[in-house]
């Protein structure tokens, strides 16, 4: 089930919320019902992979309390927990990556192959296994109290909202809310209007510019203008999609009374690789910071040695992405920027450039790594930066993309999308200051996103994959 389904827009999400608001009580339990129908609707044998690790995770978490100042005790129930998290999200991510590049490693020696086997990947799993790691994590360092039962944990962990997509919830931020948090007029209809404007991003912005990038990214032999003007297109398709996802997420949570961290600030508009850092997929940046790069020492170590935790990072954040080589040059590309950017104090290359200048260049930097993330191999990646920068041969347009890339339509589109993206207004901070005014445009926009979602094929969000 997706957000942008006739199934969740006019009888789940009603029907949910009906039964909430009617309910005195035990709505955590509801909310725990609902969220493995919402879970299951894709494949109902994944519902019991969620709950395996939510029980895992909730016994060592209690192990860990139950532990006190027994540190070794403790230690032992993080590492198990930990460690089993890891493995099923090894398992099931990874498991097909290392056996075919163990069998591109036996044909280079000249041995045989070995059978690889196909495993499907459970939508959601690298989302939902951070949120069990963070639980222990928060309860081992005494930043959290263990939660009080098995039903808010699983609540916790399955809160469909944030399940298949984030934004990532740390549980140190939400524990209080599983017990008791506020549900007024004021912030439902916030949420509504958030879940309107994340809506509208994903079905009038993110799929309708989708085609361009599709086609840039299929084309044999793109030109110069073709391969910049399908990267541009990716990253509006992806920047409005992702953020379009989390601001329905961060609505619907508001809507049963929680409050999810912000999770993009105008990526866009960022001056430094650093900077993008703060402002895209800002639960994942924090993650990792608190959970993967401070405990690596952070930058209380050696300068080299910073650089080198910095690396280590986003190479490990680009794997977490996706089983692909691309990822993993995606997360270098990043890494080696943050360090070299660390070396001169958070800053970029391009500090003493005016301001619009060096958001440009920050753009172009990040138009790089998106070729890195969206190409199927490296030597695609590599072709296509290729004929970013002239190498491929062929200067001008494709006379056969000029249908995708170049009517009116599509080019009004993604102009519209860059004055979105490159703008100072903020989905999360405009539905602060409703009006009748503002109620009555989004009543229209939801209108219209409706009318568009039928026309639509099928098209999930793009971070259902990692």
């Amino acid at each position: 089930m997706v957000f942008t389904s006739h199934v969740f827009i006019f009888y789940f999400l009603p029907l949910v919320l009906l039964i909430y608001y009617a309910l005195p009580f035990q709505r955590n339990l509801l909310l725990l019902a609902a969220s493995y129908v919402f879970y299951g609707w894709w494949d109902p044998r994944f519902v019991l992979l969620m709950l395996f690790a939510t029980v895992v995770n909730y016994i060592c978490g209690r192990a860990i309390a139950a532990a006190g100042p027994d540190r070794p005790k403790a230690t032992v129930a993080l590492v198990i927990s930990v460690a089993a998290s890891l493995g099923l999200l090894g398992f099931f991510k990874y498991f097909t990556f290392a056996e075919e590049n163990l069998n591109r490693l036996l044909t280079t020696f000249g041995a045989g192959s070995i059978p690889v086997w196909r495993i499907a990947l459970p939508i959601g799993i690298s989302f939902y296994i951070f949120h069990n790691i963070s639980y222990t994590v928060d309860v081992y360092r005494g930043v959290a109290p263990p939660v009080r039962s098995f039903r808010d944990f699983a609540c916790f962990i399955a809160l469909f909202p944030q399940l298949v997509a984030g934004p990532i919830l740390r549980y140190n931020v939400i524990a209080g809310q599983l017990v008791q948090r506020a549900h007024t007029l004021d912030k439902f209809s916030a949420g509504t209007a958030l879940f309107i404007l994340g809506f509208a991003k994903k079905v009038l912005l993110a799929n309708a510019i989708a085609p361009m990038a599709d086609a840039a990214f299929a084309a044999e032999s793109p030109g110069v203008v073709d391969a910049w003007l399908g990267v541009i297109a990716y990253a509006m398709q992806i920047y409005f999609d992702f953020s379009g996802y989390s601001d329905m997420a961060i609505g619907l949570g508001r809507m049963i009374g929680f409050e999810f961290p912000r999770n993009f600030d105008a990526p866009y508009r960022s001056e430094s690789i650093t900077e993008f850092w703060r402002r895209w997929h800002i639960s994942l940046s924090t993650f990792l910071r608190d959970y993967l790069y401070i405990p690596l020492g952070g930058n209380r170590v050696s300068a080299r040695r910073n650089y080198f935790n910095l690396t280590v990072v986003m190479l490990l954040g680009g794997l977490w992405h996706g089983a692909n080589w691309t990822f993993v040059a995606w997360g270098a590309f990043h890494g080696g920027f943050l360090a070299f950017e660390r070396m001169l104090g958070k800053k970029s290359a391009y500090a003493a450039f005016p301001r619009p200048l060096r958001v440009g260049l920050t753009f172009v930097l990040v138009l790089i790594s998106w070729v890195l993330f969206r190409s199927d191999t490296l030597a695609d990646a590599l072709r296509y930066l290729g004929a970013m920068f002239g190498t491929g041969g062929f200067a001008g347009r494709s006379i056969l993309l000029a249908g995708e890339l170049y009517n009116p339509g599509r080019l009004l589109e993604i102009a519209l999308c860059a004055a979105l993206a490159f703008g100072p207004i903020q989905a999360m901070d405009w539905v602060n200051k409703l009006t009748w005014l503002r109620a009555a445009g989004l009543i229209a926009l939801f209108a219209v996103g409706l009318a568009t979602m039928f026309s639509q094929a099928f098209n999930p969000f793009l971070y259902f994959q990692f």
